[in-house]
């Protein structure tokens, strides 16, 4: 369903979700139960459209990604006070119970609520074919993918101190070796930890990836591994809560958009779910993220 490009600017939306991956599907279904007038606007970027398959989530575990949210897409559709509109959230402004929306595509909304379930892009380590291999043989979250490596071997490619994390944790899905590509050196402490681990450690320089995951060293060693592991540093991927004047928290992994324990941001009236508003990413986090942030957004629409 799409909306009529000129609606009557007299009638807001009760509530308009920007991003219609699972954060804001799942805020937009409950909003769409309590029969509130909505709108999703939608880019079409999933954060895992790269990833061939989705774990660790209830009734739908190793489901490709994209036929998760299809179905979710056409579930909330079915819903009569919902409306869908492909496109971006480019502007944003105004206060509670009035917020402008402009698009990319020339449209102007208003709504009385807004939930920004905005996703965020990584942003990958500058190793030669990483990208290519991120989501299916390079991956970020062990309880998503690390299980699917059946207990063999896994680098762990060093981006800072959040790589130690991984390299402590990932002992439980295989045999673990960190590559500290000259950009993390673990202090004594540290080494310590990973000894007790079992973790290997590997120094030099990382030239390129080749392969499945095959690690290729500046100095010509070369490491097969079953899979790797790379932290990234994450942006919001939008400027919309910047130019509605949201606070954001920095994390190890790069800004999130702050929110309270009902996900409502430091504006009034606007919400925050999802990948930009946590710390912790996956597919269960972001459904239980935006589940909140649909009801606190239905109760702001009755008492606030």
């Amino acid at each position: 369903m799409s909306i009529d490009p000129t609606p009557n600017p007299d009638r807001p939306f009760d509530a308009i979700i920007v991003g219609g991956s699972y954060a804001g599907l799942q805020a937009a279904m409950l909003l769409a139960r309590a029969r509130q007038r909505i709108l999703v606007i939608d880019a079409g970027q999933r954060r895992n459209r790269f990833a061939s398959a989705s774990h660790g989530l209830l009734g739908r575990d190793g489901m490709e990604p994209g036929a998760i949210a299809a179905e979710g897409k056409a579930q909330l559709l079915a819903y009569p006070d919902v409306q869908w509109l492909d496109a971006s959230a480019v502007y944003a402004t105004g206060s509670h119970d009035n917020f402008l929306l402009r698009t990319d595509a020339g449209h102007e909304l208003r709504a009385r609520r807004l939930v920004l379930a905005l996703g965020v892009v990584d942003e990958l380590p500058p190793v030669e074919g990483l990208r290519e291999r991120w989501g299916r043989s390079v991956f970020h979250c062990p309880y998503c993918h690390g299980f699917e490596l059946q207990q063999g071997r896994i680098g762990v490619l060093a981006n800072g101190e959040l790589s130690m994390h991984h390299a402590l944790m990932l002992p439980d899905w295989g045999q673990v070796t960190l590559l500290t590509n000259d950009t993390f050196v673990p202090s004594v402490e540290q080494t310590v930890a990973l000894a007790e681990r079992g973790v290997a450690i590997v120094t030099g320089a990382v030239d390129r990836i080749s392969g499945i995951a095959t690690v290729e060293m500046a100095d010509g060693r070369t490491l097969d591994f079953d899979g790797l592991f790379a932290a990234t540093r994450i942006r919001i991927a939008s400027p919309l809560p910047e130019q509605l004047g949201c606070e954001f928290e920095d994390t190890p992994m790069g800004a999130i958009i702050r929110t309270d324990a009902l996900k409502a941001t430091t504006v009034p009236g606007v919400f925050a779910c999802g990948d930009a508003a946590r710390m912790m990413h996956s597919v269960p986090l972001a459904l239980g993220d935006g589940a909140l942030a649909g009801v606190a957004t239905h109760r702001s629409l009755l008492f606030d």
